[in-house]
């Protein structure tokens, strides 16, 4: 859901790649608002924690291929609030989500009337900070009915809403979207609009609703492009995200961002807004997100254990201290 590989741009960005040095913000604290950690590896956790990101949120997703069943559902959702989050802990990043029924499989409404059904069981979980990622890939009347639903789902809960604007007729699907948020009476000041870029930050800005930025490569919103957009527009209402998934993405693109913006002369406390601070301020309205729990480095123990697992394998020796990189 999160993919949309164009080629004329990755061939264009190929060329203008250029390397970043993240001692530039080190000391940083990062919040990662849109990350897929369930298609991730281990690796990817210990470099983020490494380069200063001390919580994310993960939204419900597509996985790649259309599920078959009601059951896949309910165990995703459950590796959400579960597993995943225990993994995160792993290596000191506080782990929230958002829980919904994904656009794509909205198409499919045999399915999308059970994931209804189970949906009110999950979204009073700890830890889950909104419903999301909800709303348009094809824009068809089904996508519309699920959106619909969920957004009632959320105003019932008092729960932020995270909005996946299509890949498609962007423009027109984040103005349709923003338009059935209100229809629904919902305050923008409760829904994140994601995937923003040059066409729709304006409109999303002047409604009062966040605008959420992906950092994806050849996709969506470059490093460079959003240090302009954060110099037109300033940091109000303004988060960025990696949405990074199974596809060609980066789990380091906000303190890759935030490198850039230091460096493009943006102010220390404009980069803390739109990499940290903004992210904790929209989706804390759930309630479930307290900055205590990560503004101080926490210890890590990977001997712990989930339901008899743990992220060590054969013999492995548990990593007590974040600092340490020998490897054994």
């Amino acid at each position: 859901m999160c993919c949309n590989e164009n080629i004329k741009e990755r061939i264009k960005g190929s060329v203008q790649q250029s390397s970043l040095d993240l001692s530039e913000i080190s000391g940083m604290k990062f919040f990662d608002p849109h990350v897929h950690m369930t298609s991730r590896t281990t690796d990817d956790y210990q470099a983020m924690a490494d380069a200063g990101i001390v919580a994310l949120i993960e939204p419900a997703f597509w996985l790649g291929q259309p599920r078959t069943g009601v059951d896949s559902f309910t165990d995703y959702y459950s590796s959400l609030i579960g597993w995943e989050r225990f993994r995160s802990s792993q290596f000191g990043i506080k782990h929230y989500c958002t829980i919904g029924l994904n656009s794509r499989e909205a198409n499919n409404e045999k399915l999308a009337e059970q994931v209804m059904e189970i949906l009110p069981h999950f979204i009073f979980k700890e830890g889950v900070v909104g419903i999301g990622e909800i709303g348009f890939d094809d824009q068809t009347p089904a996508e519309e009915k699920y959106f619909r639903l969920q957004m009632e789902l959320a105003k019932e809960a008092g729960l932020p809403v995270q909005i996946h604007t299509p890949h498609r007729d962007k423009k027109k699907g984040t103005t349709r979207s923003m338009d059935i948020a209100l229809e629904q009476g919902l305050d923008p000041y409760s829904i994140i609009i994601d995937h923003n870029n040059e066409e729709t930050v304006k409109e999303v800005l002047d409604r009062g609703f966040w605008a959420a930025f992906t950092i994806y490569p050849f996709t969506k919103m470059g490093n460079e492009r959003m240090v302009e957009i954060v110099k037109q527009y300033g940091s109000e209402r303004i988060m960025i995200n990696s949405a990074a998934d199974w596809g060609i993405s980066d789990p380091l693109a906000v303190p890759k961002s935030a490198a850039l913006m230091k460096r493009s002369g943006i102010s220390l406390a404009d980069i803390e807004l739109v990499t940290y601070r903004n992210a904790i301020t929209a989706f804390a309205q759930s309630g479930q997100i307290d900055e205590k729990d990560f503004e101080q480095v926490q210890p890590v123990d990977q001997g712990q254990k989930f339901a008899s697992n743990s992220i060590l394998r054969g013999g492995q020796q548990p990593r007590i201290d974040k600092n340490s990189i020998i490897i054994s």
